[in-house]
């Protein structure tokens, strides 16, 4: 095993045998062989930094066998690589997303070759990082950098402490909101009126909705099996599968949605850009508090499970894989429903307040008793006042 030196910074080096390559000499004017070695440091100068710089040149030892080096690189390279080898793996959207970050988010690392990059230096990047964006992006840009990392370096030890993710808590609009929405898109945008009635009333996404052609509707089900995505620079493609495979469903609705949906084409002439556009202008229009048109999809979802439909059935509906989110749309309940739910505790919380607790009598009977098997009186039949039993509206 090989053992790690001190470098007169203070870091720990510890090299391994690669490879050997053939180089050709000027001066002989023939070919000769080189060893290549790998080279792994840790910038912590204490014992636990030699132990790191080992423990990274052993894992590279036990696995260099077949493998190509690839830890000669720089970031930018790596990363170029990552992405260019999924192109036709991962979503258009996705690539998109990718190539951003890729562009903007990483100046100050991209330049350092992978043998180099270290937690310090991973860490330092996160920091200033932070500094002008928010937590989700933080965690975005230090995703696509640690898979990049794993994919090239399968038993790297870089890694950075993130910072934490601001919850947020979705409006989810009221019935009176939703009617006024409805009322406003029907006399100005029948577009944003299909899109509105598909997203309020089957749980669509955005990307959903702007897929869907008058062939995918039999009866009262809409099919869903294809996702709208903007593959850059605003080119908008269809992507043959939704967003995961429990998106791939069939949806029922209401005969009066089916109804005002065309019988040939697309059923939403827009782009999901141009529905977020209109969606926000509506809502100003009409003086409604802003909110998503994602929420929108929230909105059965709620009323299903205010009617103690169970979970699993909400989620086949939404296309969800799993209840993670469906907690988060709970918790963002429409303002009707936290009214109603107020008014329902509350007097009860009261009543419960107000009872007389059952335990101090229990103790003033056994010492009544007590004291009559003492003076020898019969004891008396007593009667406890019942635990009261109350529900939340769940």
């Amino acid at each position: 095993m090989a053992t790690a030196r001190k470098l007169p910074s203070g870091s720990w080096r510890c090299q391994v045998y690669s490879h050997t390559e053939k180089i050709y000499d000027q001066k002989t004017k023939s070919w000769k062989d080189r060893r290549v070695y790998e080279s792994f440091t840790s910038d912590d100068p204490s014992p636990a930094g030699k132990r790191e710089a080992e423990l990274a040149a052993a894992q590279f030892a036990a696995t260099k066998q077949g493998q190509k080096s690839m830890r000669n690189m720089p970031l930018a390279q790596a990363m170029e690589d990552y992405i260019e080898s999924r192109s036709n793996v991962l979503s258009p959207s996705t690539i998109r997303e990718y190539r951003r970050m890729q562009k903007n988010n990483y100046d100050s690392i991209n330049k350092i070759f992978l043998n180099q990059l270290t937690t310090e230096k991973v860490q330092k990047w996160v920091n200033a990082f932070a500094a002008d964006h928010n937590p989700k992006t933080v965690r975005n840009a230090y995703g696509l950098l640690s898979a990049t990392l794993r994919a090239y370096l399968p038993h790297t030890t870089v890694s950075a402490t993130l910072p934490e993710i601001i919850p947020y808590v979705a409006h989810v609009p009221d019935d009176e909101e939703i009617q006024a929405l409805i009322s406003y898109q029907r006399e100005r945008d029948p577009d944003m009126l299909r899109a509105s009635c598909l997203a309020a009333f089957g749980t669509l996404r955005r990307s959903e909705v702007c897929a869907l052609t008058a062939d995918d509707v039999v009866g009262c089900f809409v099919r869903i099996h294809q996702a709208m995505v903007d593959a850059g620079s605003d080119n908008w493609v269809i992507k043959p599968i939704p967003k995961n495979k429990s998106s791939n469903r069939p949806v029922e609705f209401p005969q009066c949605v089916i109804d005002i949906l065309p019988p040939s084409g697309r059923l939403v002439n827009l782009n999901p850009d141009q529905v977020t556009r209109r969606h926000e202008r509506a809502l100003k229009a009409l003086k409604i508090e802003p909110f998503r048109f994602h929420d929108l999809r929230h909105y059965t979802a709620s009323i299903m499970h205010a009617l103690n439909i169970p979970d699993q059935y909400i989620m086949a509906r939404g296309g969800w894989a799993s209840d993670k989110t469906l907690k988060k749309i709970y918790r963002g309940r429409s303002k009707a429903m936290r009214t109603d739910l107020q008014t329902r505790q509350i007097p009860t919380l009261r009543g419960l307040c107000n009872t007389i607790c059952n335990t101090k009598i229990k103790r003033a009977c056994k010492y009544r008793l007590l004291r009559q098997r003492e003076t020898g009186f019969e004891p008396v039949k007593l009667h406890f006042p019942q635990t009261r039993i109350f529900t939340v509206f769940s």
